[in-house]
């Protein structure tokens, strides 16, 4: 590509996904199904653009195209990358053509397909989910400056989901959001619903409906006043338990053993955790995504690690699923926050919550702040835009027994599922 080109500029990113299928199901949509969509995408782009050709690309593409222009290592990157992946999967056939279907993508809003197969559950992943698997997508996809790109994406897209603009598939038409197949789809009945008389249901914006609060009779506090009880922290499905976590490990190998120091950021609190036990589960896009304290105690630190968001582990293989089957891998290098808590209860210590960002999903926004009391069940910040994973990080000695285990010879369909709020474990 000789010259930067232009596309409509439409506003920010306002494609909401949401995920149907838990961990172990394809993360992002079957092979058939996204490859007529993808041509679709490509086909549609295609045409915006000979329609249109002096019109603009949304300002974040924009500035990646201009990445890609000026940076020779990230060129080199994605020019390869497109050409690694196999003939047959090949829809995207250039680096134009990988800007147009990523700006057709993120400048339109979802509608609800009541139809499973139809549905595009994560669109981004899908657009990316065979180059990252290649090796230049791989270097493509830890480089900084890509990386960096991505970020900024994704970030006027949840600037987009927060605005009202975002509220136009918020109704009860066949594809929209409070239509009755979404209804049951999205278990509002579990859901505090603003005022249904209002338009949009009283909903704010897309993500407003998406950070949806919980009736709290449907989360209740496992055993309140006993601080024995450590109680889940997100709704979810059981990853993986692992004890005896070393503060320094080789994440990236296909065992994806946790590293503490790699998790924890380097924290100056790293070292008291060294041989305690990570408790990690995975949340869908249909699961509530705010995330809540496991235990009393005093908030003594609370912030965001900005990581890598589109990078798997080749040694997994192939993963249709973009990225899930590396979530051990991910809670080490991938965007991330960090919420330390002291409990009151000196046989706990330190519990440590890390909200993990997969794929575009990397918006991790929390709510409170070092010196800050909490008590179990209160709310400690949200995810937006999808699915995520969450892990809890335990000292040693702290956990007596896990109260949520992973069966003998599990198969991934037989994972354990978590209600925020929910016991997993009882301290010693």
């Amino acid at each position: 590509m000789k010259k930067a080109f232009t596309i409509k500029t439409i506003t920010f990113l306002s494609l909401f996904i949401m995920a149907t299928f838990h961990v172990g199901v394809c993360y992002a949509t079957g092979s058939d199904a996204r490859q007529s969509w993808l041509a679709r995408v490509v086909q549609s782009a295609t045409m915006e653009k000979e329609n249109n050709p002096g019109l603009k690309l949304q300002p974040t593409v924009a500035a990646l195209n201009k990445l890609i222009q000026t940076d020779s290592v990230v060129r080199m990157h994605v020019t390869r990358m497109i050409k690694q992946v196999p003939a047959a999967d090949r829809d995207i056939k250039s680096v134009e053509g990988l800007l147009l279907a990523l700006n057709y993508i993120v400048n339109r809003a979802p509608a609800y397909n009541p139809d499973p197969a139809k549905r595009n559950i994560f669109p981004v992943s899908d657009l990316f989910v065979h180059m990252m698997f290649t090796p230049a997508g791989r270097s493509a996809f830890t480089n900084k400056a890509f990386n960096d790109s991505i970020r900024k994406i994704l970030k006027a897209w949840s600037s987009y989901l927060d605005s009202p603009a975002s509220q136009s598939v918020l109704n009860t038409g066949e594809e929209g959001w409070l239509s009755p197949s979404a209804y049951e789809f999205s278990k509002l009945e579990e859901f505090v619903i603003p005022d249904k008389a209002a338009p949009h249901w009283g909903f704010a914006s897309f993500n407003d409906y998406f950070h949806r609060q919980i009736k709290p009779d449907h989360r209740p506090i496992a055993d309140p006043n006993d601080s024995k009880v450590i109680v889940s922290a997100n709704d979810g499905t059981l990853y993986r338990i692992e004890h005896k976590v070393k503060k320094s490990d080789t994440f990236w190998l296909k065992s994806q053993p946790y590293s503490l120091a790699d998790m924890l950021d380097h924290s100056a609190y790293t070292d008291s955790f060294v041989g305690g036990d990570v408790f990690q589960s995975f949340l869908s896009g249909a699961d509530y995504h705010r995330w809540r304290s496991p235990i009393d105690g005093v908030v003594k630190e609370a912030r965001v690690v900005n990581g890598l968001m589109f990078s798997e582990l080749a040694s997994e293989g192939y993963d249709s699923s973009a990225g899930t089957k590396s979530q051990g891998y991910e809670a080490s290098v991938n965007t991330r926050g960090l919420v330390f808590i002291q409990s009151d209860d000196p046989a706990i210590g330190m519990v440590c919550v890390i909200p993990i960002g997969i794929t575009e999903i990397s918006s991790v926004s929390i709510q409170v702040k070092a010196g800050q009391r909490v008590k179990k069940g209160d709310e400690l910040g949200y995810f937006s835009y999808g699915g995520s994973s969450m892990a809890l990080v335990f000292q040693p000695g702290a956990i007596r027994k896990f109260t949520v285990t992973l069966p003998e010879g599990e198969s991934e369909k037989s994972r354990p599922t978590l209600k925020v709020n929910g016991q997993i474990a009882i301290a010693n």
